[in-house]
C-alpha cells in the first residue's frame, strides 16, 4: 500500500454519481421503471492511493467503476478527472483522455481477444494513441512482458496458451501500455488460484510503487481489499455505507453491513474461531425497487423503525458511515 497524504488535490472526484438502467416492457418497449446499479455515491481517489470498493455481488461495484471511465453513460452526477469532467466531456475530448484511465477486468479468459497474440494485443492501444513511434512498438512490448513478468519470446503465443494468472499478467500489462495515473481494477484476481492472487497482488502494489499509480480495486471479499487498500469503501444496493481508512474500517467498523462482511471473512486462529459471530440473513433486494429508508434496514439486527422511515446520511470525519445506530 502507497502512503498517501490526502491534503493533495484529489485524482478523481465523484460527486452525487447515479447510473439508472430503464426497465422495458410491452411491444412499444415502453420504459417502465429503472434499476438503480449507482444511487448518489461520492467519493475521491488521492494521487497514489488505492481506494478499495467493497460489497456484495450486484450492489453496483463494477457499475460504479465502468462509469467513473466511461465504458457505461452517468444518469447523473459529475465525475472529476484532474479537475476536467468526464461527464459532459465531448467524445473527441474522452478519446483524448482515455491514455489517463485504464481497467483491468475481472475474467482473464473473456477480455482478450483469442485471435491475436500477445504482441498484437499489447501494440494496438500504443498504436491508437499514437505513444511511441512504430519503429518502437516491438521495444515497448517487451519492456511491458517484463515489466508483468513474462517472458519477450512468450509475446507470439495467443492468449489461449497461457495459464489464468499469465493471462491476467497481460490484462494488466494492457493496461499499463498508455501510462496511465488511474487503473480500474475490476475484481482482479477473482477467478484466481489463492497462490496466484497473492502474486497478482503484490505484482500491483510494486507496480503502484514504480509508476505512482492510483488505483480503484473492486471485490467482493475484504481479504484482497485489507491487504492492497489505503482506504475501504463499502457498498451497499448502489450507495456508499460506509469509508475510511483501510485499518480504522477493519479494526473499528461503523456500519452493520461491514460487521457482517467481516464476520463472514475465514478466521485463521482457531482459538477465536468459536467467538460469536453475527451473520446477516436474507438476500440483497432488488436494486429496481430498493427498500424506504435505510436499505440495509430489511436484513439488518439492529433495525429500528427510525431506519424503516429515514435514510441516514454518510456522516463522520475521516471514517464515515450511514447508519442511525452509530456514534459518530
Amino acid at each position: 500500500m502507497a502512503q498517501v497524504t490526502l491534503q493533495k488535490n484529489p485524482l478523481i472526484e465523484v460527486k452525487d454519481l447515479k447510473t439508472y438502467y430503464p426497465i422495458k416492457k410491452g411491444i412499444f418497449s415502453k420504459t417502465v421503471g429503472h434499476v438503480k446499479a449507482v444511487d448518489g455515491v461520492s467519493f475521491s481517489i488521492y494521487p497514489g492511493e488505492t481506494l478499495g470498493l467493497v460489497g456484495e455481488s450486484g450492489c453496483g461495484k463494477s457499475t460504479i467503476g465502468r462509469t467513473l471511465i466511461r465504458l457505461e453513460q452517468a444518469t447523473e452526477g459529475q465525475i472529476l478527472f484532474d479537475g476536467q469532467d468526464l461527464t459532459s466531456t465531448t467524445n473527441k475530448n474522452l478519446v483524448s483522455m482515455r491514455k489517463n484511465f485504464q481497467i483491468i477486468f475481472q475474467d482473464p479468459y473473456s477480455s482478450l481477444n483469442p485471435r491475436k497474440r500477445v504482441k498484437d494485443i499489447l501494440a494496438e492501444p500504443l498504436l491508437v494513441h499514437h505513444i511511441v513511434d512504430p519503429a518502437q512498438v516491438n521495444k515497448r512490448v517487451d519492456e511491458l512482458m517484463v515489466m508483468v513478468g513474462l517472458p519477450r519470446q512468450s509475446k507470439n503465443r495467443y492468449a489461449h496458451e497461457f495459464s489464468g494468472g499469465q493471462r491476467q499478467r497481460i490484462g494488466i500489462a494492457r493496461a499499463l501500455s498508455l501510462n496511465p495515473k488511474l487503473i480500474i481494477c475490476d475484481e482482479p484476481v477473482s477467478a484466481l488460484d489463492v497462490s496466484i492472487q497473492a502474486q497478482i497482488l503484490n505484482l500491483l502494489n510494486d507496480l503502484q510503487k514504480q509508476l505512482d499509480l492510483t488505483y480503484l480495486f473492486i471485490a467482493h471479499g475484504l481479504g484482497a481489499v485489507k491487504y492492497i487498500s489505503d482506504r475501504i469503501a463499502v457498498m451497499y444496493l448502489g450507495e456508499i455505507v460506509e469509508i475510511g481508512e483501510t485499518r480504522d474500517v477493519i479494526k473499528n467498523p461503523k456500519h452493520p453491513y461491514t460487521k457482517a462482511l467481516l464476520n463472514a471473512y475465514p478466521i485463521p486462529n482457531p482459538h477465536l474461531r468459536a467467538k460469536e459471530r453475527v451473520f446477516i440473513q436474507g438476500d440483497v433486494p432488488s436494486p429496481a425497487n430498493p427498500p424506504q429508508g435505510c436499505r440495509f434496514h430489511t436484513r439488518c439486527p439492529i433495525a429500528t423503525q427510525t431506519c424503516r422511515e429515514g435514510k441516514p446520511k454518510l456522516e463522520g470525519g475521516v471514517h464515515k458511515a450511514a447508519c442511525f445506530a452509530v456514534e459518530l
